[in-house]
């Protein structure tokens, strides 16, 4: 009886070490394993090449271990914060470029790190999807535009000779723009709610903060016409004056001087 017993348990052993040994075989190979640097540094520029960005993170990540202290594992971090930023990652992309920023403030590529660092902030039409629903313009944060701005700015001013530096100088104009008629929505957006002293405070920082864009021209009409509903004659008469002279031909005042209920984008 005890001897039965015994090889049950020696059966189950052997059946525990057979599934603990087939388990083992079962981890996935890692089929990098034997590469060269160069050679997956290929395979991951293959990878973005396709648009298989997180494949190809998987292997900057790998490269950038195998490499380090080497050129090529910079130019993997690089390579990793942009298949970051097109996987929609842009905190993970922020922290590997602030990574690189810290861990190599000489290298030839710190340029092309501040744009990148721009390039994922950056939102070329600042809000589209909002605009389409709706969505209140006091509610939404411009912090990464801000942000983005910062970035070209920085990379203007210490890489003016920079092959990104004149395409960083036109995301800083449009950045400019945008912010300021942003400011105007908001505006609007008081002024229609009948809160004029807001309205009046929003399309000061627009006229204050932002010179020579578009959206000034509506900011002005909106102080005016804000002046105008609080009864503050003197500043209302300021600032129609100064709305005469800059924008004599302004169509706000042929639409028989009204603040548009509906904001410039609304095509329906």
């Amino acid at each position: 009886m005890f001897r039965v017993k015994l090889s049950v348990v020696c059966v189950s052993l052997l059946a525990t070490v057979a599934l603990l040994i087939g388990g083992c075989s079962s981890t996935p190979e890692d089929k990098t394993a034997g590469m060269s640097p160069n050679k997956l540094y290929a395979e991951a520029k293959d990878e973005m090449s396709s648009g298989q960005w997180e494949r190809a993170i998987l292997m900057l990540e790998k490269l950038e271990a195998r490499a380090a202290g080497t050129p090529l594992a910079q130019q993997a971090q690089l390579d990793k914060a942009y298949a970051q930023y097109k996987s929609a990652e842009p905190a993970q992309a922020l922290a590997t470029l602030e990574r690189f920023v810290k861990l190599h403030p000489v290298s030839p590529a710190l340029d092309y790190a501040i744009y990148l660092r721009g390039i994922v902030n950056f939102n070329d039409d600042l809000g589209l999807f909002a605009r389409f629903t709706r969505q209140d313009l006091a509610e939404r944060d411009q912090k990464a535009s801000k942000e983005s701005f910062e970035a070209f700015k920085e990379l203007v001013e210490r890489f003016p000779e920079s092959r990104y530096a004149a395409d960083s100088r036109l995301r800083m104009n449009y950045i400019v723009s945008s912010l300021a008629q942003y400011e105007v929505h908001v505006a609007r957006y008081y002024f229609k709610r009948r809160a004029y002293l807001a309205a009046v405070n929003r399309a000061q920082v627009a006229i204050t903060d932002y010179r020579e864009v578009p959206a000034i021209e509506e900011a002005l009409f909106i102080l005016y016409r804000s002046y105008d509903a609080l009864g503050l004659t003197q500043l209302r008469d300021d600032a129609k004056r100064v709305f005469d002279k800059n924008y004599p031909n302004s169509e706000f005042l042929t639409a028989g001087g009204r603040v548009s209920v509906d904001p410039w984008w609304k095509v329906w």
